[in-house]
C-alpha cells in the first residue's frame, strides 16, 4: 500500500491509500478519487515522502477517516444547507415533487419527509438525500 498526501483544486488537504502508483493514476483518471470536504474530483499529489508498506509491515486495510474529520465534514454540509436552502418542514415532499415537475421554482430546499415519502420521490425520479444529523448540543453531552 502507498499513502499519498493529496489536495483538491480548492486547496483541501487529505490523504489516500492506493495499492500501487498505477492504481492511483487509474483511479484519478477515472474520477474515482474525490475530496472528502467538497467532493471535487480534481486532485493532485502533495510533495511528501510516500509511505510504502513493505512485506514485513503491511496494513490489512487503509485506515478509516477519523471520526472528528467526518463529523466536521457532515457539520459543514448541514450548515451550508441551513444557510442557503429554503426550509419547508413537512411540505418538503410536495415542493420537491413540484420542482421536479417544473411547477415550482428550481431552488435548494430541505425539510421533513417520511421513509414512505422519500421512497415515492425516488421512484418518481426526484433526487433527494438525507441531511447529515445535527451535532449533539453541548448540554446533551456528559
Amino acid at each position: 500500500m502507498i499513502r499519498y498526501a493529496l489536495a483538491c483544486a480548492h486547496g483541501h488537504g487529505f490523504e489516500g491509500w492506493f495499492g500501487s502508483s498505477e492504481a492511483y493514476d487509474e483511479q484519478v483518471a477515472s474520477g474515482l478519487v474525490e475530496c472528502p470536504m467538497c467532493g471535487a474530483r480534481e486532485v493532485s499529489k502533495q510533495i511528501m515522502a510516500p509511505a510504502v508498506a513493505g512485506a514485513k509491515k503491511r496494513d490489512p486495510a487503509p485506515p478509516e477517516p477519523s471520526q472528528a474529520m467526518m463529523a466536521e465534514a457532515m457539520s459543514r454540509v448541514r450548515r451550508h444547507v441551513e444557510e442557503n436552502f429554503d426550509y419547508l418542514g413537512d411540505g418538503f415532499a410536495d415542493e420537491a415533487r413540484a420542482i421536479h415537475q417544473g411547477r415550482a421554482e428550481d431552488r435548494g430546499i430541505y425539510g421533513e419527509a417520511s421513509p414512505t415519502q422519500v421512497r415515492a420521490l425516488a421512484e418518481e425520479g426526484v433526487k433527494v438525500a438525507a441531511l447529515p444529523p445535527a451535532p449533539p448540543k453541548k448540554s446533551d453531552i456528559n
